[in-house]
Parts: C-alpha cells; sequence; structure tokens
C-alpha cells in the first residue's frame, strides 16, 4: 500500500515536472517580452510545483482567446454604433486641429490608438481627493440626461456612500446612469451595494477579463481606467479611486497625493467611446452616448484621449511613455506610484538624459504593495545612477500619475510606470498641449518635489544583505508583477 502511494506520488510529480516543462517552452513562444518569458520558463522549470498554476492564471500578458473575443465585441460595439451617426464631431474638430502650421507631436499617438487629437476642450486641474469628489458629485448633482461613472475600486464606505446616494438620486429623477467597476479591484465590494443601486435604477456592471468558458482561468487582465461622463458635456479622469483611502482614511498611507482633471470639449466623445467599449464587453449593450460641444476660442486646447489594454495590435502602453520621453528637449517630469519599467522605458529614460533633458521622477516613500515596492526601489537606484533625478515623496502616499514634457505637454490619467500598466491593464491617459495648464502642472510638481527628499545613490545606505536578496528577487518577478 505504501509502495503504490510513493509509485503514485512519483508520477505525479514527474508528470508536474513534465507540464512545467512544457508550460516554460510556452512562456517562451508566447510571453511578450523577454524578461518575462525568462521570469516564467526559468520558475517553471525549476519550481513547477509553486509556479504552474499561477502561470495558467496570472502568466500570459496575451492570452488569446480572451483577445480575440475582446476584439470581436469592440468591432461589434463600432457596428452597433455606426447606427447612431456619432462620428459627425470628428471632421469639424480635426479641421480646426489640422489647420496648425506645424506637425503636431500629438500625432504619433493619434496614430499609434486609432483617436484623434481634437481642438476645443477646456481642461482643469484637480490636485487631491477632496477637489476630485467634490467637483464629480457636483457634476453628478446636475445631471439631466445621462451619468457614465467607471473605476477600478469602488468601496461601500463614506465616499462610496456618497455616490451611492448621488447616483441613486439622479436614476430616480430618470437620468440614464451608469455604473462600471472592475471585478477585482473591486471585489470587496458588497452585494448589498451593487443590490441597492440596481433597485434604485441604475445600471451596474462589474468588468470581468473572463467572458466565456474558455476565459475561466483568466484573472490577470484589469480595468484600471477612471473614467466619469455627465451628459456629455462634463467629464473626469486621473489617479484616484472610490474609496475613504483617497481622502486620507488610511492612517498608514495618509494624506493620499493622487490627481485627476476635469474636462470639457469634443474630446468627451473619445472618453464615451472608452466607456462604450468596456461597457459593451460587460453588458453586449451600448449606454447612451451624447455629443459634446466645442469649447469657445480662448479655451481652445488640443487634447489626446490614449486608451491601451491588452489587446491593442501595439503594446500601447510602454509606447506611450517611450514616445513622451523622446518628445522631451528640455525636461520630462513623471510620477508614479510604481516603477518597474521594461527595456525599452528604461533606454529611453537613459537617452533623454544623455540628450541633456531634465529627467526627474517622483515616487513614493511608502509601500502599499511590498513586492512590487521592492522592484521598484532597485530600478530606482538603477535609474538614478545613470542620471535620472528620483525623489521620494514624504508625506504620504505618492499615488499620481502624471507627466510633464517641456513647457506645454501634460498628460494625466491612469497608467503607471510599470509592467501591468504598459501590457496587462486597461488604462487611460489624457495628453493636453497648452502651456498655461502645462505651468499649473509644473508648479503643482515642483510643490510635491519640495516635499520629497532626492535619492543620492552614491550616499543611499546600502541595504542589509537580507533586504538586497528580496530586492533581487522582487526584481526577477517584477517582468510578471
Amino acid at each position: 500500500m505504501v509502495q503504490d502511494s510513493l509509485y503514485l506520488l512519483g508520477y505525479l510529480a514527474l508528470t508536474i515536472q513534465l507540464l512545467g516543462l512544457i508550460a516554460a517552452a510556452h512562456a517562451v513562444f508566447s510571453v511578450r517580452t523577454s524578461q518575462g518569458a525568462i521570469a516564467w520558463a526559468i520558475s517553471l522549470v525549476f519550481m513547477p510545483y509553486l509556479t504552474l498554476l499561477p502561470y495558467l492564471v496570472f502568466g500570459r500578458s496575451q492570452y488569446d482567446a480572451y483577445i480575440r473575443s475582446r476584439r470581436r465585441a469592440n468591432r461589434q460595439m463600432r457596428d452597433a454604433m455606426a447606427a447612431l451617426d456619432w462620428r459627425p464631431w470628428i471632421e469639424e474638430a480635426l479641421a480646426v486641429s489640422d489647420s496648425q502650421e506645424q506637425p503636431h507631436p500629438f500625432r504619433p499617438f493619434a496614430k499609434l490608438t486609432g483617436v484623434p487629437s481634437l481642438a476645443g476642450n477646456s481642461v482643469r486641474l484637480l490636485v487631491n481627493g477632496t477637489e476630485t469628489f467634490d467637483a464629480i458629485l457636483e457634476a453628478i448633482a446636475k445631471a439631466q440626461n445621462v451619468v457614465l461613472v467607471q473605476f477600478f475600486i469602488v468601496h461601500d464606505d463614506r465616499i462610496g456612500r456618497r455616490l451611492h446616494a448621488a447616483l441613486s438620486e439622479r436614476a430616480a429623477a430618470g437620468v440614464a446612469v451608469y455604473l462600471l467597476y472592475d471585478s477585482i479591484g473591486s471585489h470587496a465590494l458588497s452585494q448589498r451595494y451593487v443590490d441597492e443601486l440596481r433597485e434604485a435604477g441604475v445600471h451596474v456592471r462589474g468588468f470581468s477579463a473572463r467572458g466565456g468558458f474558455i476565459n475561466r482561468f483568466q484573472l490577470n487582465f484589469r480595468n484600471h481606467r477612471k473614467i466619469v461622463v455627465i451628459d456629455g458635456q462634463v467629464g473626469f479622469v486621473g489617479g484616484h479611486n472610490v474609496g475613504d483611502e483617497y481622502l486620507g482614511g488610511k492612517p498608514k498611507l495618509s494624506p493620499w497625493r493622487d490627481t485627476h482633471i476635469e474636462l470639457r470639449g469634443p474630446v468627451l466623445a473619445c472618453l464615451q467611446e472608452s466607456f462604450a467599449e468596456d461597457w459593451y464587453w460587460a453588458a453586449r449593450k451600448l449606454p447612451p452616448l451624447l455629443l459634446p460641444e466645442a469649447y469657445a476660442e480662448q479655451d481652445d486646447m488640443v487634447c489626446q484621449v490614449v486608451c491601451s489594454g491588452p489587446a491593442d495590435e501595439a503594446e500601447t502602453g510602454s509606447l506611450f511613455f517611450v514616445q513622451a520621453i523622446n518628445t522631451a528637449l528640455e525636461r520630462v517630469w513623471i510620477t508614479s506610484p510604481y516603477f518597474v519599467p521594461d527595456e525599452a522605458v528604461f533606454s529611453a529614460l537613459r537617452l533623454a538624459v544623455l540628450r541633456g533633458v531634465d529627467v526627474r521622477l517622483l515616487l513614493p516613500s511608502r509601500p502599499d504593495h511590498r513586492i512590487v515596492y521592492a522592484a521598484s526601489s532597485l530600478y530606482a537606484l538603477e535609474i538614478a545612477r545613470v542620471g535620472v533625478r528620483v525623489f521620494r515623496y514624504q508625506p504620504g502616499f505618492l499615488h499620481q500619475k502624471v507627466v510633464l514634457v517641456d513647457d506645454e505637454i501634460a498628460a494625466v490619467g491612469s497608467a503607471n510606470l510599470d509592467n501591468r500598466s504598459f501590457r496587462l491593464n486597461f488604462e487611460v491617459m489624457v495628453l493636453t498641449a497648452d502651456k498655461t495648464f502645462a505651468d499649473s502642472v509644473a508648479r503643482m510638481l515642483e510643490d510635491d518635489f519640495a516635499q520629497s527628499v532626492e535619492v543620492d545613490p552614491e550616499d543611499d545606505p546600502k541595504p542589509a544583505r537580507i533586504q538586497q536578496l528580496g530586492m533581487r528577487v522582487a526584481r526577477l518577478v517584477a517582468p510578471v508583477l
């Protein structure tokens, strides 16, 4: 009996080892980056008992069945929208943008995403959670026709209840209200919260990449976008989610540092299309969409929406940062809670330094995810050694995602400077071309730098051996974080 059990265990161990070898070969052929392929292949060969199941669930940045079904849903969504006569606004807005004498720096982003750069917009900077949620809730309270709300995380806490009440009240007033949240990011959201909204007349859906039987193991793709559009006339994009921690309600990370923007003008059509694409995936129905109005000539800002995701033909998330960095002639300042770059972004930052560009990176000094923070710390030291000025924000946790290029271009949105945002998450960034707005972003970042400590790779105390080991291990798994 004991001998039979040993034989069974031996066969099981041999089977797992063979499956690990097969999975390692699969990783070499299918994982997009060499770092990710190496990380998975080594772990699957030497530790298949620990890594085989995680690879099936998290390992693939390009999951074929999901991507095919996602692209099919996107085509169906666009076919359905064709009957809405939704696109006439583009010709007029493009005519304004193309009338400029010189090629606009957003042209590569427009070609990359298939979304046009549009003029006639107005953008306002919202520099903290109080400003952001006050503005969002005030706009929702004034809604007359349609409210579209999308967040990665929604909590059933104080701010979550304020949003709950605002959406319920508008739905009761006859407004079409839609709420989309990520099923993994909002895993702690109570069913009671959702049921109460539905009873109030709000259309609620959880976004999940596991559409259909064949995608049942796919947990790695997250919808990280934060988009709010009211009546097609005012919208919001940025880094905040719906949770008390974003308003300083989590003492270990408080005060929370984040940034949002308020938008008006034709660019809201692009945000509504992004929301419609995600909603269509979740519900196979289109939400109502309203054409935005162009703003007055004095607010004639050119904006470019950059949506990225794992179903893209190109690696949009990574290429967005590479192009933004390569565009810089004088300065490029980037803030991100996580810094786990791929080779292309790391090289672009280094080349910018060699061109004499003022390259600054603002990172948190407190971790919210320890493994990611350990990997980020090692990359931060390496990039500081090649001349990038790295700052650690001191007052609280820094979660904002902002890019400032030279004196005119600024971007705010949801994308982090890490592999997950580059290849696994659905993200949205809004680029702006306006010196006045860029100046306001620069003043905000200068204030953040003033509250930060610059990393000096020469004077930085050497971590203890066990800490160095942890950082190196974290870096090994960084490509799959």
